[in-house]
């Protein structure tokens, strides 16, 4: 099956997320087919805290793509800052 997940990526105690497109077989931060964005739990003022290629998302989505809980959560919180 493939889904859309968050690969873990950045320095110890300072995680960045790349939201990725994967063969749910493979490990987390092992093999994927698509960056489609990215989320940063701890962006200061003037950085973006979550980018996401919409017309990507929805095209994997359309395909049959499965969205992992936390991707929800975090596509529910962009949504909420209007982009």
């Amino acid at each position: 099956m493939v889904v859309i997940r968050l690969s873990r990526g950045g320095a110890k105690k300072r995680p960045f997320y790349n939201i990725t497109v994967a063969d749910s077989r493979y490990p987390r931060d092992g093999r994927f087919i698509e960056k489609i964005g990215y989320f940063n739990p701890f962006a200061r003022a003037n950085e973006l805290a979550i980018n996401l290629d919409n017309d990507k998302l929805q095209s994997w989505l359309d395909k049959g793509a499965q969205l992992s809980d936390r991707v929800k959560s975090v596509i529910k919180q962009y949504s909420k800052q209007g982009k």
